[in-house]
């Protein structure tokens, strides 16, 4: 019998999916509270006198995880997802003890290498699909976007308040003792999958690789992940040090300014993503948001003097991270062919983790062989050249994706089937995997034939 979509999430599902992204919130969070202190800390220790330096131990956890995030992922098919997991937070937590014995910058850069190379973010997302059904898999990838989103915030208030109690080396082990602990969650906590198989909406599949890579519209999202998070790692670089040089505030206090700063970026999110996607306005809001990213990074290479100036231009930054975090992942959703989400989204976060990379260390050699503001001057450039590419975006389709189960079918029937559901009144795109079970669809934001779906799938074809 086919499950509606209406059906709630069972017990199983929603412990699963809570504890998953637990999980990814005790890693994140020794990722996140380490990037408001690391530079002031390294900035005392031997090497630390090179802008560069700092800037590649702020941005190689992103190199390792940009190489390693898919391979992670379809090695958990093999091998089993938990395992895979293991490793990976293992992995995680030796990086931050190696960081945390660091007494000069290379160390330091040697444990954010290894920390990078615990690279489980697409294994922890295989899991959460072999734990959820078809209909409620996109709720519980919702409920660990927006526990990272959180993340985020809440590290970024906590970091300096952190290490002001146990200093950046204590902040380090902590994040390794973090790890042990989503270690200990998903043995204890996240249920074992009955089966594990390839999910395409949650999974890179291999041979769609090359045809993401040759979609312009995905490159144009690529594109902008990577300077989204290029230019979040490269502010970083300066920003800390800023605070202190020119408002005279120590870094303990520095979570004085992220958290007003973070509250007034994520308020000023809600109505924007409301109209949106209630709307149908996603191109004028998400075009906005470039804009003000290229506005307040280049703002910010004038005001790098001016207190005041900083304050403000560091929440209009945010306003449009948060922004562009949060519609940019729906935005690859919409534009993805049926059937190729995940592997659209593999690829898009490998985009993300290079950005990071280069982000740090690009800004770490212009603040030191330019200045400081050349930093968010090439920041600015990025963002320009994302906002051109933004505006020449077809129209977005007012579509959204639809998992329907169809129980294991052969090749042909899924063929016949998937020609069917295409016919369906509201129904723009159809792709049925009959090894996996699913039907992948896109359809109308406003309406389409679903119980027609479910009676062609009861039926069989």
């Amino acid at each position: 019998m086919t499950v509606h979509a209406t059906d709630k999430m069972s017990k199983a599902e929603l412990r699963a999916t809570v504890s998953l992204a637990l999980v990814f919130t005790l890693r994140m969070f020794g990722m996140f509270s380490i990037l408001p202190v690391l530079a002031l800390y390294a900035k005392g220790l031997p090497g630390g006198d090179s802008p560069l330096l700092i800037g590649v131990a702020l941005g190689i956890d992103g190199l390792a995880q940009a190489a390693l995030q898919i391979p992670f992922g379809l090695m958990s098919d093999r091998y089993g997802r938990k395992r895979m997991i293991y490793i990976g937070l293992i992995l995680f937590a030796l990086g931050s003890f190696i960081a945390a014995s660091g007494t000069d910058i290379y160390v330091i850069i040697l444990g954010r290498l290894v920390q990078g190379t615990g690279a489980v973010s697409a294994a922890i997302i295989a899991l959460t699909a072999d734990l959820t059904r078809e209909e409620h898999r996109a709720k519980g990838m919702a409920l660990i976007g927006m526990s990272i989103g959180a993340t985020f915030g809440i590290s970024l208030v906590l970091g300096p308040a952190l290490n002001h109690l146990i200093g950046v080396a204590g902040l380090f082990a902590l994040t390794g003792v973090l790890a042990f602990v989503a270690m200990g969650v998903i043995r204890f906590v996240v249920p074992d999958p009955q089966v594990s198989r390839v999910h395409a909406d949650a999974e890179t599949i291999p041979g769609q690789i090359a045809t993401m890579l040759r979609n312009s519209e995905l490159q144009r999202l690529n594109f902008g992940i990577f300077s989204l998070h290029a230019a979040m790692r490269g502010l970083f670089m300066v920003i800390p040090l800023v605070l202190v040089q020119v408002g005279g505030l120590p870094g303990s206090e520095h979570w004085k300014v992220y958290l007003p700063v973070m509250a007034v970026s994520f308020i000023a999110v809600i109505p924007a993503i409301i109209v949106a996607e209630k709307y149908g306005r996603m191109k004028l809001v998400f075009c906005g948001a470039v804009a003000l990213l290229c506005l307040s990074t280049l703002l910010m290479a004038v005001f790098l003097g001016n207190f005041v100036g900083v304050i403000v231009t560091l929440s209009m930054f945010f306003i449009a991270f948060n922004l562009l975090k949060a519609t940019l992942p729906s935005l690859v959703s919409k534009i993805a062919p049926a059937g190729s989400k995940g592997t659209a989204l593999g690829v898009y976060n490998s985009f993300q983790f290079f950005g990071l990379f280069l982000g740090g260390t690009l800004g770490g050699f212009l603040a030191q062989h330019v200045g400081n503001a050349a930093v968010f001057v090439f920041s600015a450039g990025l963002a320009l050249a994302w906002l051109m590419l933004a505006l020449s975006m077809q129209p977005l389709p007012a579509i959204r994706s639809q998992l329907l189960h169809v129980g294991e079918i052969d090749d042909e029937r899924a063929r016949r089937l998937s020609a069917a559901l295409a016919k369906i009144s509201g129904v723009t795109e159809a792709v049925v995997i009959g090894a996996e079970g699913v039907a992948y669809l896109k359809v109308s934001m406003h309406g389409w034939d679903e119980r027609s779906a479910h009676n062609l799938i009861e039926k069989g074809v």
